[in-house]
């Protein structure tokens, strides 16, 4: 059964990781998917080449989300190539770890910048072509780090926690135009990221994990399906975390 059949979709930050999953499992379940990516542009074009294999319409853009123009553009572009746009996925982000006194205040705005203000700027520019269609589909990607804190990481704690207010302000104001937003909390996932850390450290933090193991891109990207389609059709305002039971 294909969720997704005649859906359109956009993802953003679909290169690699949870982003790249996302996509195929998308394209696997009959959506035509558009994706971004910004620096990883051999990857990009691999995914779009790889996605074609589904029999869906595919398209993979360069653009840089965190930029408000570039983000209308970009929406343009879909609705032009591919005739509407029915779900977005918030995925792209980035991060600048350090501690608060050592924090700069670049590494600061950079990561305010492309994790939060791209889901400002994106789902400002879709919302209009859905509240035209009365239907439409927001999946922003936040965090359990957005939600319990994290050492080391109060940037990007401060944005994936602004992902979660921002959902949930605007799932009540799009909600009466059938639009619905939810948010996916990640906890631990193996990502390319992750297979670089010592091995020993991973099965420490494993051991805290109560399903006593990391999770896989595509336990995300089952949850992602489930929201875009229509099997959802009465959740909105949520904030759904994947973390083996760490929160």
């Amino acid at each position: 059964m294909k969720l997704l059949e005649g859906k359109t979709a956009l993802i953003t930050g679909a290169s690699k990781g949870i982003g790249r999953k996302i996509a195929e499992k998308f394209a696997e379940h009959g959506a035509n998917v558009a994706f971004t990516y910004l620096s990883s542009v051999e990857k990009g074009l691999a995914l779009e080449e790889e996605l074609k294999s589904f029999g869906t319409q595919v398209k993979g853009y360069r653009s840089d989300a965190s930029k408000y123009d570039e983000a209308e553009k970009l929406i343009g572009d879909i609705v032009n190539d591919f005739g509407t746009i029915d779900i977005v996925v918030n995925n792209a982000g980035i991060t600048k770890d350090g501690l608060l006194m050592r924090m700069s205040e670049e590494n600061f705005d950079d990561v305010i910048e492309v994790n939060l203000k791209s889901v400002f700027n994106t789902t400002k520019a879709a919302s209009k072509i859905m509240m035209k269609n009365r239907k439409g589909v927001f999946i922003n990607m936040s965090s359990i780090v957005g939600v319990q804190g994290n050492a080391g990481q109060a940037n990007y704690a401060a944005s994936k926690a602004g992902i979660i207010g921002f959902s949930k302000s605007v799932a009540k104001e799009l909600g009466s135009r059938n639009i619905r937003t939810n948010v996916v909390a990640p906890g631990f996932i193996k990502t390319e990221m992750t297979d670089v850390l010592d091995p020993e450290v991973v099965k420490g933090w494993e051991k805290d994990i109560p399903l006593k193991r990391a999770g896989e891109t595509e336990d995300i990207a089952n949850v992602c399906v489930f929201l875009a389609s229509d099997m959802s059709a009465y959740i909105t305002g949520q904030v759904i975390s994947v973390c083996g039971g760490m929160l």
